[in-house]
């Protein structure tokens, strides 16, 4: 009986969230999505600060562009799918090195950018695009706390990031959104899918942005995938040599093993 009602409380507080940000949207401007949160449920699979929900499936909510407000974790495909991700970019040391290595295994992939650093290097940000690759939203400045500010702050993170991003690719969709660190919130999600952005998460993290060492983010890339995986990697922050050289050794292990690259899915069956 308690965990009903914990979880009934919990159902009644994303709805809330979702009706609060309805307001905000209409208030600004911005389309609204026409359902609840639908924030209830979890995903067997969660990662570090990802503090919202990502339940999906047939029914979920969407945004006013058709964009599930679910965190997507999986690959698209039916398959030996894999969606390989690449964070807190563009770099100008490290972004080329990986651009190379994805290019040499004839492997397309989905860029998080930082605003602020796609404004510094824009170049690379429609570098990454030639190559075909997609784009997604890691908001302005890439605050870990942003879980914790007001709506008005997070709106302002993610929809000044997509217009940085595209203005320095006019033409290109900005189809994803991933909060820093994972930390979304129910309403960061629904301003996402109501400017076409699905949020994304993950389901594969190496932590290859702490440099554990090769053998380190290799086991854990190798290691027991889930269905349709998506991995998280890392092409600014610091120092990434780790991560080309782990690039370099798993994109042909994985065509080895089977298994077709692929975008993390946008929509829901």
């Amino acid at each position: 009986m308690g965990i009903t009602t914990s979880s009934a409380r919990r159902r009644r507080a994303g709805s809330a969230a979702a009706a609060a940000v309805l307001g905000l949207l209409a208030a600004a401007g911005t389309p609204a999505f026409a359902a609840t949160d639908g924030s209830a449920g979890r995903s067997p699979v969660t990662t570090p600060g990802d503090h919202s929900a990502s339940a999906g499936g047939p029914g979920s909510a969407r945004g006013a562009a058709g964009v599930p407000l679910e965190i997507s974790r999986l690959a698209q495909g039916t398959g030996r799918d894999v969606a390989i991700t690449i964070d807190d970019g563009p770099d100008p040391r490290w972004t080329p090195q990986v651009l190379k290595v994805l290019r040499e295994n004839h492997v397309k992939a989905t860029f998080c950018m930082i605003g602020t650093k796609v404004q510094k290097h824009p170049d690379l940000a429609r570098a990454v695009a030639a190559d075909g690759h997609r784009l997604c939203n890691h908001s302005v400045d890439h605050d870990v706390t942003m879980d914790h500010k007001p709506v008005a702050y997070q709106k302002q993170q993610i929809l000044e990031a997509k217009a940085m991003i595209e203005k320095a690719v006019p033409g290109v969709p900005v189809g994803y959104y991933r909060a820093p660190g994972g930390a979304f919130t129910p309403d960061s999600r629904a301003i996402a899918a109501a400017s076409g952005m699905r949020p994304l998460g993950w389901s594969v993290d190496p932590q290859d942005w702490s440099r554990p060492g090769l053998p380190a983010i290799i086991s854990a890339v190798e290691g027991k995938l889930p269905h349709q995986p998506t991995v998280l990697f890392h092409d600014g922050g610091g120092d990434r040599s780790e991560t080309v050289a782990a690039l370099k050794q798993y994109l042909p292990w994985l065509t080895a093993h089977g298994y077709t690259f692929s975008f993390p899915a946008r929509t829901t069956p």
